[in-house]
Order: C-alpha cells, then sequence, then structure tokens
C-alpha cells in the first residue's frame, strides 16, 4: 500500500528505519498465531484509548469473514454484537490470568466453556479441492471460544505475551527461539518502537 510506511523525517540511517503512518487499528490484522488471540485483539488500547473494532453487527460479520471462519458474513444484530464482546472480554481476563501465573477467574472460565460447546461451522470439500466453510454467528464465536480453550488448557499459554510496544495491547503466541519475541508484528509495532529508539539516540541535546 503507497504511503504505509515512510521513512524517518530529517534522518539518514544505514537501517533505513520506517515508521507506520497509517491507522493501526485494523480489525484485520491477524499476527497473534491464535484465532482467540485475534479476536481480543478487536479491542485495541486497552489501558488509553480503547477501539472496538467490532462494535457493530457489519464489522463483526466482516471481521468473521475475513477470519476465515466462515466464506461469508454472517447475519448479526446487537445481541450477537454483546455476546462477542461478552466472550472477547472473559478471554482476556483468562489470557490476562495466564501471563500472570494465576488462577482462571471462575465465571469467566465457565462462560467460555458455555460458548464453545456450541455447534462450530461446517467444512465441506468442493470437487475443485477447496474448502466450503458455512454457518452462523453463533458457530464462530463458538469456535473462537473453543480455540480460548485449547490454548488456555495447553502448553502454549506459557508462550502468551503482550505486545511491547507503548500504547499496543495486542496478545500474541511467542514461537520465537529463546521467547525472545517482543512485539505483535515486526513490520508494525517492531519498527515503530525502533524508529523511536532512533530518534531518541539521534535527539538533539536541549
Amino acid at each position: 500500500m503507497d504511503g504505509y510506511y515512510r521513512r524517518i523525517g530529517g534522518i539518514t540511517c544505514q537501517e533505513g528505519y520506517y515508521e507506520q503512518v497509517s491507522h493501526f487499528d485494523d480489525p484485520h490484522f491477524f499476527v497473534s498465531g491464535n484465532l482467540a488471540l485475534n479476536f481480543i485483539g478487536t479491542l485495541s488500547g486497552r489501558r488509553a484509548e480503547q477501539r472496538d473494532m467490532v462494535r457493530t453487527p457489519a464489522a463483526l460479520g466482516d471481521w468473521i469473514r475475513a477470519s476465515g471462519l466462515l466464506d461469508r458474513a454472517p447475519e448479526c444484530d446487537d445481541a450477537t454484537v454483546g455476546d462477542a464482546a461478552t466472550l472477547r472480554e472473559a478471554a482476556y481476563r483468562l489470557a490476562q490470568a495466564a501471563m500472570a501465573g494465576e488462577a482462571f477467574p471462575d465465571a469467566d472460565r465457565r462462560l467460555v466453556n458455555t460458548v464453545a460447546r456450541g455447534g462450530i461451522p461446517e467444512a465441506t470439500l468442493r470437487p475443485d479441492g477447496t474448502v466450503h466453510h458455512t454457518g452462523s454467528a453463533a458457530h464462530a464465536l463458538a469456535a473462537i471460544a473453543r480455540s480460548a480453550v485449547e490454548l488456555l488448557g495447553g502448553a502454549e499459554r506459557e508462550r502468551i505475551k503482550e505486545c511491547g510496544r507503548e500504547g499496543c495491547t495486542r496478545l500474541y503466541i511467542d514461537t520465537s527461539r529463546g521467547g525472545s519475541r517482543r512485539w505483535c508484528d515486526m513490520t508494525v509495532c517492531g519498527n515503530r518502537a525502533k524508529s523511536a529508539a532512533f530518534r531518541a539516540r539521534h535527539a538533539e541535546p536541549a
């Protein structure tokens, strides 16, 4: 995308750091390595200026389609959006507990388990070798909940991290060797953090 990044103004550097200038709050930014964590990321800036990227029925349906859960955006209404937000925040609190090594909040655990018991999208193999995914919004939410159950009940829960860039609260699974990954995505948050550090190192004395 033209203009998605720009070279840091007034700085010439061998590394060629770039700064993102488009809006970072992209609902179709799937970098967490897990379906449930990607859905948790649809509420950005959790400790500052929050932005809910699936706050309308249309936005929620579009996210479900873009995630690959369903081939078409399902019908959603305000009640579906409310159910999705409740599931998302319960999963977020469970992930926070996992990162802190604390017991899971019982009410959140029960809610996610309940949603996960629902039917999930159907997958049909077509003659041309492609897969057709069908179902409702409720099926998609059940799949998200099941993803959270599998993650939080498995060994990968110890690899859940929060992005290290200030202002970004996305969670992701750190699959790097030695657990050294610091950002949810190198091309966005990694470059932003590096460009900020570069500017700080080369700032003129006051």
